[in-house]
């Protein structure tokens, strides 16, 4: 760094670091048909399957119109089933299928093959103190944890005809 030049204040540099990161990881999923929502639905759906729609839209705070968008491409790709669900009949049980199990898996590996990029500079303390601090601001900011806060600003997509 250029000692003539005053380090940036950590807000700053935790909104550029997560910009890049989220940049980062869009391309990387984009290689397997992936948006970063996508894969997100993916990972909440394989830790909790059969979860409702409507648990699903109140864990991401993403408005529930936009979530059947999100959720009818998921299913005609085959990577996840709506059933109907044994508890409400009025619900429908979320389950990822084979091929959404394997995206999942492919997921993960990118994922990691991301983290080790981003933080390659970083000793494994380093990168340990970081999350340690990094969790500390999170849970400060009552962030809902393994839920990425940019869900609540997805809306329905408009209609091409009106």
């Amino acid at each position: 760094m250029d000692p003539s030049k005053k380090p940036s204040g950590p807000a700053f540099l935790l909104a550029q670091v997560g910009a890049h990161a989220a940049s980062k990881f869009s391309e990387r999923i984009a290689v397997i048909g992936l948006t970063p929502p996508d894969a997100g639905i993916l990972r909440l759906l394989a830790a909790n399957q059969g979860m409702s729609q409507q648990d699903l839209s109140a864990r991401l705070g993403i408005h529930p119109s936009r979530l059947v968008a999100i959720l009818d491409a998921l299913e005609n790709r085959g990577l996840l089933e709506r059933k109907p669900n044994a508890e409400d009949r009025r619900q429908y049980a979320l389950h990822l299928t084979a091929r959404g199990r394997d995206a999942f898996t492919e997921i993960g590996r990118i994922a990691q093959q991301h983290q080790q990029a981003l933080c390659s500079s970083l000793t494994h303390d380093e990168r340990e103190k970081l999350t340690e601090l990094l969790q500390k601001i999170a849970d400060e900011q009552d962030l809902t944890s393994d839920v990425h806060p940019g869900y609540r600003h997805l809306r329905p997509k408009q209609r091409a005809n009106g």
